[in-house]
């Protein structure tokens, strides 16, 4: 047994070399094969250039420097190769024309020299329109000068040439949005999503597409997974948003435009628009507090955005009174309580009696009262207008009939606007008072305090 074991170590020992040396020579022989190829390409190169050098324009040679450059991405060199050989092929039957004018294309296209890209694929596609690249390359020009109808012919060819192209289901979905055919448009997109999940812009774009086509729940549900993506979640947040008001889910809304606003170097057109519908929305809840700052910003950024100025004078004197937000704005059981507290203390030491009360719709509320003073008694009749524009004859003449049949001795009549030159003729002659906006917001001062004062017992 020990006389076999020095000979099974020399074996191995020299198997271990023989396999030592294999990797040598094979490392060699890799070597040596490359060393050939770069021969083979530096002796192209010598022969090509001695010959462009005895004539500029000599096809075979541009065809074999050409290659070479466009193999290695030499974009720049390459683009110039084909660009002189475009020009000599028209007379060269020996020279690809077409290939010459779609590799110029491309290496134009890679250098983002955009013009110069689409003359090179018009001028292939003029000599062959069956080749994918040439459509697809124009069509996703055509689509980024936004002549979208031209882009779908193209990239629809291109489709048929290689249905699995996700470059191509993509721009084609995109044009055909911006034409306004959404539901053509999502059948592309989805296509296109499901060969490149990651295209958050696509997965946006599909969004619109079923909010588009009515189909508002997809859309919300598309939106909303996009609301935390730091490129698309500002515009998603906002068409979220926006569906949710339509759906006048109003608290959602906010939570929305709130993480909407959350976001870092929102572009400016989505952010002013954001704090407008945000400001909108607490407006519609009565949080005139929230909404004016919001609406300060958007006006110090952009003075003429839409009525942000009108808003700001309208509501800044609002959040100023209580009492005038009730007036305007509150549902109507508060807004006749706080007429009843106008009725109780509008004459000074006078014992009220409120005897009816009628609502209109949410315009005006009229409040019968039998009111009894040191020197009259009398039934009164007050008509509370929540209009704030021009209160004109008709109204009071309304209000006129009415004080005959419940045959009142005098009427007030109360707007937060004011009253039209015709409505104040037609009282002159007649027991009805006036009231306008400035008048009213000295009541709707006071009315708290003089409401206090009467609910005090007397002392005898």
């Amino acid at each position: 047994m020990y006389s076999v074991l020095p000979i099974l170590i020399a074996v191995i020992g020299l198997a271990a070399v023989v396999i030592i040396f294999m990797i040598i020579m094979g490392r060699k022989g890799d070597g040596g094969g490359r060393n050939r190829r770069v021969r083979g390409r530096d002796s192209i190169v010598r022969n090509a250039a001695k010959r462009l050098s005895q004539n500029p324009r000599d096809p075979k040679a541009l065809e074999e420097m050409g290659d070479i450059y466009f193999q290695e991405e030499s974009w720049p060199d390459a683009m110039k190769t084909y660009e002189v050989l475009s020009e000599v092929a028209g007379g060269n039957s020996g020279v690809d024309e077409f290939e010459a004018n779609l590799r110029y294309g491309i290496s134009a296209m890679r250098l983002n020299m955009v013009n110069e890209a689409y003359k090179g694929f018009s001028a292939a596609r003029a000599l062959r329109q069956d080749n994918f690249e040439v459509n697809y390359n124009l069509g996703f020009l055509e689509f980024q000068r936004k002549n979208y109808e031209k882009a779908i012919q193209l990239l629809d060819q291109a489709r048929k040439l290689d249905p699995d192209s996700a470059a191509t289901l993509r721009y084609l979905g995109h044009a055909l949005f911006r034409v306004k055919k959404a539901k053509d448009a999502m059948n592309y997109i989805r296509k296109a999503i499901d060969l490149a999940p990651d295209d958050k812009e696509s997965l946006f774009t599909l969004a619109e597409c079923y909010y588009e086509a009515n189909q508002a729940d997809q859309a919300l549900r598309l939106f909303s997974h996009m609301r935390a993506d730091p490129n698309m979640g500002p515009s998603a947040c906002l068409l979220s948003g926006t569906i949710n008001l339509e759906q006048h889910q109003e608290d959602a809304a906010i939570q929305d435009f709130e993480i909407g606003l959350r976001h870092q170097n929102i572009k400016s057109d989505i952010l002013v628009e954001l704090r407008y519908k945000l400001a909108q929305v607490y407006l519609t809840k009565n949080d005139i507090g929230k909404a004016l700052p919001l609406l300060r910003l958007i006006q110090a950024e952009n003075p003429q955005y839409k009525d942000v100025a009108m808003l700001i004078n309208k509501y800044q004197e609002l959040n100023a009174s209580r009492n005038l937000q009730i007036y305007l704005m509150a549902p109507s059981a508060d807004f006749v309580a706080l007429c009843r507290k106008i009725v109780m203390t509008y004459f000074p030491k006078a014992k009220t009696k409120i005897t009816n009360i009628s609502v209109n719709k949410n315009e005006w509320a009229d409040l019968q009262a039998e009111v009894d003073t040191p020197k009259w008694s009398d039934t009164i009749m007050f008509r509370f207008i929540r209009t704030q524009g021009s209160i004109g004859e008709l109204i009071v003449r309304d209000f006129h009939s009415h004080l005959k049949e419940v045959k009142a001795g005098k009427g007030v009549c109360i707007t937060v606007g004011s009253f039209t030159e015709e409505a104040k003729r037609y009282t002159e002659a007649r027991l009805i008072d006036l009231i306008e906006k400035d008048r009213l917001s000295s009541i709707l001062n006071t009315v708290d305090g003089k409401a206090a004062a009467a609910a005090v017992p007397r002392k005898h």
